[in-house]
């Protein structure tokens, strides 16, 4: 399912839990090298996502020149978010033509997050849906610029209070736009332990008619975070994506690569096979189960042809293959049609 699709079917009450719509968020992991980026189109591809998300921003209209650095600096020492968003974008219109066109080639949904009325300007033209990051839910006008464009939205919700989402979604309501939530942690890397997946079902709760999401920032390890949010109906997971996790860099230690996204969509899988179904229903694999295991009503003593049954003629044993005994108060009254002996399974010509 294409990410317009799913946004513009919204959620889907039948099904709470769904295999989810996997975005591989490269942001700038290609280092400013196209053949760099393109490989991660390749293994995003490979690994299974839906969808391959870049970044586009020029640090000079993202951050001031004395933002302090808040991630890992043993990770990523670059002392400013200046200098490190300066390091990184080289990338711009061109570039994000070119890497649209080739995931065409691929098969797999091209997006990218605009950190700037500019680069939002030209991305109009290259996707379907937008989305804006956690850094950006406070930001009014630029998340109104964006809703102008009549897209369905992609909103992070990261560090935010409830009161923020709450206005950032009353921003967005006025344009009638699709929209969808992720929650998202903003720590780089997030400790398992404050990962708090329980605000999935908080973000459910309070905007149920929206779909939500995960974003999320744990190392992978063996990838039971995104696991578990998917099993709580995150309907949308989007995790930092990688060619090579050892490289210095502020998201290439925390992000996925191509076999820890091999290894989720494996997982999901087998949990779906687990999973089953939502409808509540016998089995086919249960029938010889029905039929043996359950109780029929049987003669708890000698019962002579033409004898009014009583319920102190009837207990019930198993199998099942006799009348069930929901049916007693049907047979009490009837009369015996044939002489039925005592532990005999009482069958329906005999009343």
């Amino acid at each position: 399912m294409k990410i317009l699709e799913l946004l513009n079917k919204g959620v889907d009450k039948n099904n709470p839990i769904v295999k989810p719509y996997i975005i591989a968020e490269v942001g700038v992991n290609h280092e400013g090298s196209m053949k760099t980026a393109k490989r991660l189109v390749d293994d995003a591809k490979e690994g299974g996502a839906h969808a391959v998300k870049f970044q586009s921003y020029k640090a000079e209209t993202l951050a001031s020149k004395h933002s302090p650095a808040y991630w890992d600096t043993t990770k990523e020492p670059t002392e400013s978010q200046f200098k490190l968003f300066k390091k990184h974008d080289s990338f711009w219109k061109n570039e994000m033509y070119e890497l649209k066109n080739y995931c065409n080639e691929v098969g797999i949904e091209f997006m990218s997050t605009p950190f700037d009325v500019e680069s939002a300007g030209f991305l109009n033209d290259m996707m379907d849906v937008f989305k804006i990051s956690s850094s950006d839910i406070t930001n009014k006008p630029f998340i109104e610029y964006i809703c102008s464009f009549g897209k369905p939205i992609i909103l992070s919700t990261g560090a935010s209070d409830l009161e923020e989402v709450h206005d950032a979604v009353n921003w967005i309501k006025p344009f009638n736009v699709p929209l969808a939530l992720l929650h998202c942690v903003l720590n780089y890397p997030t400790p398992d332990k404050n990962a708090n997946l329980g605000m999935i079902t908080g973000l459910q709760e309070a905007f149920p008619e929206t779909i939500i999401g995960y974003s999320d920032h744990t190392l992978p390890k063996d990838m039971k975070v995104c696991e578990m949010a998917t099993m709580l109906g995150a309907v949308i997971i989007e995790k930092h994506f990688t060619h090579d996790k050892s490289l210095p860099g502020n998201d290439h230690y925390h992000a996925m690569d191509k076999v820890d996204l091999k290894l989720f969509n494996e997982n999901i899988d087998t949990t779906f096979e687990i999973l089953g179904s939502f409808k509540i229903k016998a089995l086919e694999d249960e029938e010889k189960s029905r039929l043996n295991a359950r109780r029929s009503l049987v003669a708890a003593k000698d019962i002579p042809k033409g004898k009014i049954i009583s319920k102190e003629d009837l207990t019930f044993k198993r199998p099942a293959h006799g009348i069930s005994p929901k049916y007693i108060d049907d047979v009490v009254g009837k009369e015996a049609n044939v002489d039925i002996m005592e532990d005999e399974i009482i069958i329906k010509n005999m009343i």
